[in-house]
């Protein structure tokens, strides 16, 4: 099924239902329709944004869907060079822009035939190694990452989520798209702040929160959130990132939630795994999503087939991106991985992030997590650094809350039976804060470079 025909669908089943603020299914369709007969774009044409969270946004990106029209929504903090490339690499025919009005005219009477496997978005990679890459997704794969997305996460019909994540941002378009399927509203904030979060959960009576790990984090340390009534979440859903077991202990905490699922996936397969009980084992990626097959090759990297439901078909005008990351039918996460006992999957970093000292295989996460628990860290991340004797050593970049120094963060990691002693950081830099992604990965490659050392 295409997604105008399955808007056309949402808008008869529930007409009266509030897909956007203030704006009823029924309204939706009408608008996306009057939206899209201003665009004036034929099928396959490219519409892009440059817009953050704001109800507009996911306006245009129904009004493309009705047209037939292939929506790119570019994210707002890139730079300009980066969005003139991607604008130019698409061949957008229309941007829209901040300052941009809202296009209206005639209904457009919907591309309600187009063939589902038809592109119907294209995102971009966040470019961490050269150029951003094009991810075109279709109409089909976009549909069923939704559909696995409202079983998997446990959505009840008329479900209230927060739209947070970046809609340029596949963690975004899904939340988006999923509630759609089940009469469900998306409740847009156009920039992170977490009190007015804590405050649209309380007014809004939200349901369903999908975040980075990182903006949970904002959550459940904020200073008042013990002053807002959050009674109103059922559902935990992170992905984007590991969480620490003292984060999913904390989120545990404060929410109570009915169901605490960890997403492991990508912009060009939405879902490889899911985990449907944090709590429980914190930071497992769980099992094979549906409509998705995994294996671990010999060097313990995390591969998923092609023939994956939500999977894309390849990279946009990038053969030698498609050779590098598909092969023999699998596509190659770049993120090494392990099966435990239960035959659960466990992430445990990216290849180029294992560090290898004196030997030993350490990966980033194991190390983050034991230090994660210490009081008077706020964040931490683990990186390598050169070393003459044992050609990397550990170092642990660290956001402390209040003072603290490397001999108590030493001791710790001693004391701590979670931690091989060969294992510990080697040294210890401090810092204001760690650079992130959109998404709200930490750019581990920026703190590869020199940091001084407190």
């Amino acid at each position: 099924m295409n997604l105008a025909l399955s808007l056309f669908g949402a808008a008869e089943r529930q007409p009266h239902a509030e897909a956007l603020p203030g704006i009823s299914y029924a309204e939706l369709r009408e608008r996306a329709a009057r939206i899209a007969g201003g665009l004036g774009l034929e099928p396959g044409e490219r519409l892009a944004t440059v817009l953050d969270n704001r109800v507009e946004t996911a306006l245009l990106y129904w009004a493309a869907q009705w047209s037939g029209a292939i929506f790119v929504p570019l994210s707002w903090r890139a730079s300009r060079a980066d969005l003139d490339y991607c604008i130019e690499d698409c061949g957008a025919r229309v941007v829209i822009r901040e300052d941009s009005p809202l296009p209206d005219g005639p209904e457009h009477p919907g591309a309600l035939d187009r063939d589902e496997r038809e592109p119907s978005l294209m995102l971009y990679t966040s470019g961490t190694t050269g150029r951003p890459k094009g991810v075109p997704r279709s109409h089909a794969a976009d549909y069923y990452g939704s559909l696995f997305q409202v079983v998997q996460q446990g959505y009840r019909y008329g479900d209230r989520t927060l739209g947070v994540m970046p809609l340029y941002h596949t963690m975004g378009i899904h939340s988006l798209i999923s509630m759609h399927l089940i009469g469900g509203c998306f409740l847009s904030q156009a920039r992170w702040d977490p009190e007015e979060a804590l405050r649209l959960i309380q007014e809004e009576r939200i349901t369903s929160l999908y975040l980075a790990p990182t903006l949970f984090y904002d959550l459940v340390h904020h200073p008042r959130v013990g002053e807002y009534d959050l009674s109103s979440v059922e559902t935990l859903c992170y992905a984007g990132a590991a969480m620490t077991s003292a984060l999913v202990e904390r989120c545990t905490e404060v929410f109570h939630p009915r169901l605490f699922v960890n997403y492991y996936g990508s912009t060009e397969i939405y879902t490889f795994s899911i985990h449907r009980d944090q709590a429980a084992k914190p930071g497992c990626a769980g099992r094979p999503s549906l409509g998705a097959r995994l294996r671990l090759d010999e060097s313990g990297e995390i591969l998923c087939h092609m023939d994956a439901d939500a999977a894309f078909t390849g990279y946009w005008q990038r053969p030698d991106a498609d050779e590098r990351a598909i092969r023999n039918g699998w596509y190659h996460t770049g993120d090494v991985g392990r099966m435990d006992d239960d035959g659960d999957l466990w992430v445990l970093g990216r290849v180029d992030d294992m560090i290898i000292s004196a030997g030993e295989n350490i990966h980033p996460l194991e190390v983050e997590d034991v230090l994660a628990r210490h009081p008077k860290v706020a964040e931490v991340a683990i990186v390598a650094a050169p070393d003459d004797r044992l050609g990397q050593r550990v170092v642990a970049v660290v956001v402390a809350d209040g003072e603290l120094t490397a001999e108590e963060l030493d001791a710790f990691c001693l004391s701590s039976e979670a931690l091989a002693r060969f294992k510990r950081p080697r040294e210890y830099r401090f810092v204001e804060s760690l650079p992130k992604s959109p998404s709200g990965k930490i750019l581990r490659r920026l703190l590869r470079e020199e940091t001084p050392a407190r």
